[in-house]
């Protein structure tokens, strides 16, 4: 049978209906690379009155030290106004600050503009959110990450890749509900031979999908040996962007190491490719192959954007300047790791390239079947009726 060509492959948004924008801080103190900086910024804020506070804090339209705000889901946090808040913050959690950089957050709904509730109602161990990027030539359609993914801002100096629409895998915790096209599954399933389950079509969505006019598209199958080559390939890529399992190895034997140590605290990274070595002031880092150094997201170098996150430096005086004085080994250890996954995953792009579906099945066979397009309801939030959620200033509402 012919290839499917794009023009007729599902659009992404139809194949997974419910969508929403990422949580937007509004401000960049209560997001950091550390978890200590952000409890010690914490006690910054708390220790000052009156107008040091209100300019600590970063006033916007959508949050000063008066607003009364409800605690975000699964997070127990103070609700009283910031402009009385003492004592420890709320334990910083992780989530995903950018492509492939995990950093840490204050989970007070007090301190973020547009937290997105939904998502933390459903965010769980078992859940995996989509993010779209902004479309570039050689440039991940998607990324996948176990964390909330999150809009921090960013210098103004800095270029940075800003995340689309966060698709989760699941509409309820627990594994509850996929969030997939009703029908998709099972018209699959008739094809394959075999139920899809949500993770295997997450991996194959991962693995093929394509920039198109409207967003990103998901050319389908109905070929059980392609179906296969390409779940396995997005389950690897899945391995990769959500760290799960053992730490990944470059193949051969090679793995990145520290060659000579690293400084306080580096200033700009300098990459030499004839030597694939990372030079961090008097630091070195090799082997680092080009793949990793080049690779892109939303049409920015991961890597780049990766380094300002740590060594810009802030404007003194403001809760940002609080940082680590000097750098932290764990931050080492996450740019060995880093390394490793861009180089595994520039390595997965000539299999993704092969993998141009046969037996397809197209956005008019699927609306010809009923699956698309998707009911109202599957766009919108689950109702999710599992705990009490406190309002502001200590209410209590059931959602």
């Amino acid at each position: 049978m012919p290839s499917v060509t794009h023009d007729d492959a599902p659009l992404l948004a139809d194949l997974m209906p419910w969508s929403v924008a990422p949580p937007r801080p509004g401000r960049a103190w209560p997001t950091a690379p550390d978890a200590a900086s952000l409890k010690a910024r914490w006690d910054a804020l708390v220790k000052a009155e009156g107008p040091d506070r209100e300019a600590l804090f970063g006033v916007t339209r959508a949050r000063t030290l008066h607003s009364a705000v409800a605690h975000l889901p699964g997070h127990p946090s103070g609700t009283g106004r910031l402009v009385r808040a003492s004592g420890p913050c709320a334990e910083p959690v992780r989530v995903m600050a950018g492509p492939f950089d995990e950093q840490w957050l204050i989970p007070d709904h007090r301190l973020i503009d547009a937290a997105r509730p939904e998502l933390w109602r459903v965010a769980d161990a078992h859940q995996v959110f989509t993010v779209e990027q902004t479309p570039a030539p050689g440039n991940p359609v998607l990324l996948a990450t176990s964390v909330l993914p999150v809009a921090r801002p960013q210098p103004k100096a800095v270029p940075a890749a800003r995340p689309g629409r966060v698709r989760p895998l699941f509409r309820r915790p627990g594994a509850q509900e996929p969030n997939l096209a009703p029908g998709l599954p099972e018209l699959l399933a008739a094809g394959l031979g075999r139920a899809p389950a949500p993770l295997d079509v997450l991996a194959w969505i991962l693995a093929v999908a394509a920039p198109g006019p409207d967003g990103p598209v998901v050319p389908l199958t109905t070929d059980p040996e392609l179906w296969s080559r390409g779940t396995e390939v997005g389950h690897r890529m899945l391995r990769l962007m959500r760290r799960d399992g053992e730490r990944p190895k470059l193949p051969g034997g090679r793995r990145p190491y520290v060659r000579a140590p690293l400084p306080p605290f580096p200033h700009e990274p300098r990459y030499d490719r004839d030597e694939e070595t990372l030079h961090l002031d008097e630091g070195r880092i090799s082997p680092v192959p080009p793949e990793a150094w080049d690779f892109e997201a939303g049409g920015v170098r991961v890597l780049d954007q990766w380094f300002a996150a740590r060594i810009t430096r802030p404007e003194p005086g403001t809760l940002e300047a609080v940082r680590p004085s000097t750098w932290p080994q764990s931050w080492t250890s996450d740019l060995l790791e880093l390394v490793t996954v861009l180089s595994l995953l520039a390595e997965l792009r000539d299999q993704q390239a092969e993998l141009t579906p046969s037996s397809p099945v197209t956005a008019t066979a699927l609306r010809e079947a009923g699956v698309l397009p998707p009911p109202a309801s599957s766009r919108a939030p689950a109702t999710v009726l599992t705990h009490p959620e406190e309002g502001p200033e200590g209410q209590f509402t059931l959602l």
